[in-house]
């Protein structure tokens, strides 16, 4: 049998459900009592109403590319806070937007992800993730603590120190991002430094192409992925079965169509939405902007929470067609109008230098009279541009989260 970090992680699905859903009216109540931003987003909302899934759909979505304007309003943190005087670290990120640290162990959760890594007492990990401004640095290296990990804060850049460094002390872990590994270890052959000590390596924040982590698996460097945020701390992680991302324990997830706060169902590829029981920062039905998708079924090791086939790509589509945008939350709109459109996707393509939209609309059979032309109209009200109306059968479209789809092309 493998390890796990607790005895969560192999508990009984309905058990987690159940606790989960216990818990929820509590958060929510919390957030609203301690949080303004909350109290107002919440304004509507009777926390004791909310303790099931089909309860927390109807709580309206607050995505990531919110926060700058909400922050801009009511410093530092939108009011979405409950807690500051209690704040640990206050971290800046691109927008800018202002993320909390708050002052428990392992704040971020990150040590289900490294201990899945391989991660245990006694290692010594060099982290090279950013320690400025950005939380990278100091979300790993809060979970490396948590296990017993001796952690190296080696950061970003120079790589023939970063080769040394690790060469030196013998460190047996590595923290950071996939490409930058792949640069350490051929700074390392260069200088020839002898790197054998490592044999673990925790990354993520980009795309661990299958070909880098076999060539590392050669080298004797076992690489698991984690997927987190500068938000929400970790969402989902690898195991050793590489089958999928599985939930942290900590978080309700969803799936959303992009543009609405409508889930999916399961296999259907939309926007991670995540609830999560924080108290510093309680953020409800937060849109991370991403896009997944659930996987059917357990993981192979054993733990029991949902697996995710982890990042696939962003959720804000929005395209500009004859110098305006178009988002997804106006196809949305339209689709609320004509329930008998199971799904669309709006082409965006430009021949001959014109850009035309087409929407390819999914209906369960063939469609009534009129039905093209209202939609046509719909998307004149809802956009102010003119598109044409294109049906298809169920199934027929693309399951890849997309609802625009940007296919212009420039000479």
């Amino acid at each position: 049998m493998p390890q796990y970090y607790d005895s969560l992680e192999a508990r009984d699905p309905e058990e987690r459900e159940l606790l989960l859903m216990a818990a929820l009216p509590g958060q929510v109540a919390h957030a609203k009592r301690k949080a303004p931003g909350w109290a107002r987003i919440l304004a509507d909302v009777d926390p004791a109403d909310v303790t099931s899934r089909a309860a927390l759909a109807k709580l309206p979505v607050t995505r990531k590319s919110d926060l700058a304007g909400l922050q801009r309003g009511e410093r530092p943190f939108g009011g979405l806070n409950a807690t500051l005087a209690q704040l640990g670290k206050v971290f800046v990120s691109p927008g800018p937007i202002y993320e909390p640290e708050g002052r428990g162990r392992d704040w971020w959760r990150t040590a289900r992800a490294l201990f899945a890594a391989g991660f245990r007492p006694g290692d010594l990990a060099i982290n090279t993730f950013a320690y400025h401004f950005t939380p990278a640095g100091s979300m790993l290296e809060s979970g490396a603590l948590a296990l017993g990990c001796t952690v190296v804060p080696t950061g970003t850049g120079q790589t023939e120190m970063q080769a040394a460094t690790l060469a030196d002390l013998g460190a047996s872990a590595y923290i950071g991002t996939p490409s930058f590994l792949k640069l350490i270890v051929e700074k390392a052959d260069e200088l020839k430094a002898d790197i054998r000590s490592l044999k673990k390596a925790a990354v993520g924040a980009e795309y661990l192409p299958p070909a880098l982590r076999a060539a590392m698996a050669e080298r004797g460097i076992r690489v698991l992925q984690s997927y987190a945020s500068a938000d929400l701390g970790l969402i989902a992680y690898e195991s050793e079965a590489l089958e999928g991302m599985i939930l942290d324990e900590a978080l309700i997830l969803e799936i959303v169509r992009p543009g609405t706060g409508d889930p999916v169902p399961d296999g259907e590829i939309g926007e991670v939405i995540v609830t999560s029981f924080n108290p510093d920062y309680p953020l409800m039905r937060f849109g991370t902007g991403d896009l997944s998708a659930i996987l059917p079924g357990q993981s192979p090791c054993g733990r029991t929470n949902t697996r995710i086939r982890g990042w696939m790509g962003r959720a804000d589509q929005t395209t500009k067609v004859k110098g305006m945008f178009v988002h997804p939350s106006q196809i949305a709109e339209i689709l609320k109008r004509h329930p008998e459109v199971l799904k669309a996707r709006l082409v965006v393509d430009n021949p001959g230098g014109n850009d035309r939209m087409t929407m390819r609309c999914e209906v369960q059979s063939a469609p009534s009279e009129g039905l093209s032309q209202a939609l046509v109209d719909a998307i004149r009200s809802v956009t102010k541009l003119r598109g044409k109306v294109v049906f298809a059968r169920p199934g027929e479209l693309p399951n890849d989260g997309k609802v625009i789809e940007d296919a212009k092309k420039y000479d």
